[in-house]
């Protein structure tokens, strides 16, 4: 039999629904493989939780009650509350917070939300990530930065950091990750890992920290689109009691067309995505890719997204505005740190945040209220959300010509560790091509399809119309059938 901690999502679940191996074991097996914290990928875990967790798995496959992902580890990213697990979002002014609930997401693919039966799967703790989401390298956290799998010097990219070093470390077969302008794609695509963001509602956002709220949505990375697609049919569903956001779109099962041909599919190649800034060992490597999805009978069509250049001081205008409004709810009043010595109350308000928040964060909320105003309200939040209206317009237009849009998931391979400390706005660059499909609320997932310098791991981002996830999955699946650049791991692993 395979080794537990390489083996898929969907292999796991087959391996404990045929008793093969008991959910308690492979809990047992993944709890010694994140032992001394490799990567520094986890912040927290609770060996005690995650078996008794596993225990209640196996009484319900001896019950035959079991979930579809019954027993199956996950690791969860640290911006969704946990009862049972620390909640930090990567933040210091969060310290100690311990949640009363957990998250539809959570709850949904472990033990079920609203007398609904959920996926069964056993949390394995907390991974790392930026502070409240905000980042593109996994360096802002207050804990540390996690490192990547394939070379310890370099970032894993963010903000979904920890999951994606968490998975390609083979330290969890899975792990849930948010994406605001990229960070599930991003760092999916450094560590050489599948995932996937959702259609804009499609996965609840209750329980989740907000950081953009027009913009966050959960979604599941793994190694592979197989895996990808058992968690998203489990992640998914409306909650609309819970959150406003949430579509009123009923749960699917995005497994069913995996097995679809590529005859006939329609990939739009934006030439927005292949410029000058675009690194030639990514370029190389896409294109290679691009010529296999042809030989499974896929046809290249040219399109243009003539705004994607905008989507940078859009994105950038947009979700510090709202993070600015979310983020004033941490003020050492309700819950996590406090600051010890203060006069007054507006003293300690100014304290516990100097305190609490980091730079990059203070950043984006002294950016979010300067742009939010008296004066400037027209001049720059007014106008980004236009122009994001006529990036969303920009797809529709693409989307008449072709069913999926492909591309690089970033300009470069995974950079060194510090390169970009003194320049955040070389972070903020990097994000060009998975902005538009944020600011669009469409589905985008990362792919891995080769390797460039240094043997970095190059992902390809596929852009689908709204719930059109399936469709991604199945390119992305039928992809993998024909390659095997996801089946790659780190050396040591």
């Amino acid at each position: 039999m395979t080794q537990l901690h390489n083996m898929t999502v969907a292999q796991l679940a087959q391996t404990l629904q045929t008793k093969q191996a008991s959910a308690v074991e492979v809990a047992t097996a993944f709890l010694a493989r994140a032992g001394g914290n490799p990567h520094n990928a986890f912040l927290d875990i609770n060996s005690e939780v995650t078996l008794a967790q596993a225990q209640a798995s196996d009484a319900r496959i001896a019950a035959g009650t079991a979930g579809a992902l019954e027993g199956v580890p996950i690791a969860h990213k640290d911006v969704f509350v946990t009862r049972d697990f620390a909640t930090t979002a990567g933040s210091k002014i969060l310290s100690g917070y311990r949640s009363p609930f957990d998250a539809t997401v959570v709850q949904k693919l472990g033990a079920g939300v609203n007398d609904q039966n959920g996926a069964g799967m056993v949390s394995l703790g907390k991974v790392n990530c930026d502070e409240f989401a905000m980042g593109s390298a996994n360096e802002n956290s207050a804990y540390g930065p996690v490192t990547n799998p394939w070379d310890t010097s370099r970032v894993p990219g963010g903000s979904s950091g920890g999951s994606a070093a968490a998975v390609a470390a083979r330290l969890a077969p899975a792990a849930t990750g948010t994406d605001t302008g990229g960070s599930i794609r991003q760092p999916a695509s450094f560590c050489g890992i599948t995932g996937i963001k959702p259609t804009y509602g499609r996965a609840s956002r209750y329980g989740m920290i907000a950081y953009a709220s027009s913009l966050d949505q959960a979604g599941p990375m793994a190694r592979t689109a197989e895996d990808c697609a058992l968690l998203l049919s489990a992640m998914c569903g409306a909650d609309l009691d819970r959150d406003s956001t949430s579509l009123d779109v009923p749960a699917e099962n995005f497994s069913a067309k995996l097995g679809d041909s590529l005859t006939g599919l329609r990939i739009g190649i934006p030439k927005e995505f292949f410029g000058e800034g675009l690194a030639a060992d990514v370029r190389t490597t896409i294109d290679a890719a691009l010529k296999t999805l042809e030989a499974q009978g896929a046809k290249l069509v040219p399109i243009t997204l003539p705004r994607t250049e905008l989507a940078i001081p859009v994105y950038y205008i947009i979700a510090p505005a709202e993070a600015s409004s979310n983020l004033s709810r941490f003020d050492g009043v309700k819950f996590g740190h406090r600051a010890k010595d203060y006069t007054d109350l507006v003293n300690m308000y100014k304290k516990t945040r100097a305190e609490g928040f980091g730079e990059e964060v203070k950043r984006r909320i002294m950016t979010g209220a300067y742009v939010l105003s008296h004066g400037y309200y027209d001049a720059y939040y007014l106008q980004a959300q236009k122009i994001r209206r006529m990036i969303a317009d920009d797809f529709q237009s693409a989307f008449a010509e072709c069913d999926v849009i492909a591309g690089p998931v970033a300009p470069s391979v995974a950079w060194k560790l510090g390169n970009n400390a003194s320049d955040p706005l070389a972070d903020y660059l990097a994000d060009i091509f998975t902005l538009p499909a944020s600011l669009a609320g469409l589905p985008g997932m990362s792919m891995p399809v080769g390797f460039g310098k240094g043997h970095m791991p190059v992902g390809m981002q596929l852009i689908g119309n709204y719930l059109q996830e399936a469709r991604l999955l199945n390119v992305a699946h039928q992809y993998q059938l024909a390659t095997d650049h996801h089946l790659q791991q780190p050396e040591g692993i």
